[in-house]
């Protein structure tokens, strides 16, 4: 399998890195080879090829060719933030340099066999489409979010035409949940190609009993949260979709029914001095901690553990591996179900399987309600947590996404 993906360790991003590697690993243990085309770091520091955990890895050293562009790209790419220009030529170059290392070297010269190319979203796209043409492989594309849902419709038309021509060109196209299928349907998908496979967790690294009070307490006196005081937790890119300031504006209805309850944010992105200041116009500086970092993985799974309960208020989330892992870890959990949605087809909303609670994100009201019906009785939370996990373990482990996966390749490589 080639699979041509953006981000991947050491460069996490967010949860498409998660994906990535979580999903290879398991192809691997499943007696499959695996071939990972991915982006180097800006210095060209990482080794461009490289044997890690069973995968062959190879990183492109990136070349600048963006001075070269502006007279032959869209007039909407020159107007992207932070150097639009010279992002999209390292988009482009680690495409083509990965498209002709895997045809010309691979393939031609080192005669690698290869079932299948898989490329994931508009960043790796590029190079599916050359390799399906250049080497006749199926191609399977996934589609983890789109441009439109994204920047909820304010996006680059290169990117969602990138996106439609994949799309197009693709023997199938995964992705990650029904809302996602049938927003890729509205926006001109071919239908009759789009399967679903959800994301997964590692329930055996995110397990509570692995870890000891003293840890979790040291999570919590870091933000100075007392024994007897209650933690809510966001964590995830500070992004307008993510719903943040919303979940700032509900913390006031949450105080009056629970006053010694603390809000830490946990996450970095455009939006950081907007939310501070919002913090302080609302007077809230006292009740809302942040942290205005990409925190490592096993710094994530203690914050799980800290908390009382895990909230998501975002607009769009096709999916969102962060619910999974808070599920995991025996959480009980608020998101958002307005619009696209991957997460209210994940969280049981009532009855003798539920896990957490559905809210309104474009309503602060509503967002308090379910966080303050989840704090209100601590019992209740426990049963939430032991659902969640068991959710989890019946349907959402690595073992049974890369199963399902395989075989919807396997429609495509027969």
């Amino acid at each position: 399998m080639a699979f041509l993906v953006y981000e991947y360790p050491p460069m996490i991003v967010g949860g498409l890195g998660t994906y990535a590697a979580e999903i290879t690993r398991k192809y691997v243990l499943m007696d499959n080879d695996v071939t990972v085309f991915t982006m180097n770091d800006d210095d060209g520091a990482l080794p461009t090829r490289e044997i890690w955990r069973g995968i062959e890895i190879h990183r492109p050293l990136h070349i600048d060719v963006s001075d070269s562009l502006p007279d032959v790209v869209a007039e909407d790419v020159r107007k992207w933030a932070r150097g639009g220009i010279h992002f999209f030529s390292k988009i482009l170059i680690y495409n083509y340099l990965s498209a002709s290392k895997l045809v010309n070297e691979l393939i031609k010269k080192e005669r690698f066999k290869y079932d299948i190319v898989v490329a994931h979203d508009w960043l790796s796209a590029i190079g599916g489409i050359t390799v399906k043409k250049e080497a006749g492989l199926p191609f399977a594309f996934h589609m983890h979010s789109s441009e439109k849902g994204r920047t909820l419709g304010n996006g680059s038309e290169v990117v969602s035409s990138i996106e439609l021509h994949a799309a197009n060109a693709a023997d199938m196209i995964v992705t990650v949940s029904y809302a996602m299928k049938d927003e890729l349907t509205k926006l001109g998908f071919p239908k009759e190609k789009i399967a679903v496979s959800y994301n997964g967790v590692d329930p055996q690294k995110y397990d509570p009993k692995l870890f000891k009070p003293e840890d979790v307490s040291k999570v919590r006196a870091f933000y100075g949260i007392k024994d007897d005081e209650q933690m809510i937790l966001f964590l995830g890119r500070l992004v307008g979709v993510k719903g943040v300031d919303k979940l700032i504006m509900a913390m006031p209805h949450i105080l009056q029914k629970n006053p010694k309850a603390k809000l830490v944010i946990v996450g970095f992105g455009d939006l950081q001095e907007y939310l501070t200041n919002l913090v302080k116009a609302m007077r809230l500086t006292d009740s809302i901690k942040f942290r205005f970092e990409f925190i490592p993985e096993e710094q994530r799974i203690l914050h799980y553990a800290a908390c009382d309960v895990a909230v998501f208020p975002s607009f769009y989330e096709p999916f969102g591996i962060v619910v999974l892992e808070a599920m995991s870890m025996e959480k009980p959990v608020v998101v958002g179900a307005a619009g696209v949605s991957g997460m209210r087809e994940i969280v049981v909303c009532c009855g003798d399987e539920q896990c957490g609670y559905h809210i309104d994100p474009n309503n602060p009201t509503d967002i308090a309600w379910g966080i303050n019906s989840t704090l209100e009785n601590e019992e209740k939370r426990k049963w939430l947590g032991k659902n969640g996990r068991k959710r989890v373990l019946e349907e959402f482990t690595w073992d049974r996404i890369a199963e399902k996966t395989l075989e919807l390749y396997e429609t495509i490589i027969k």
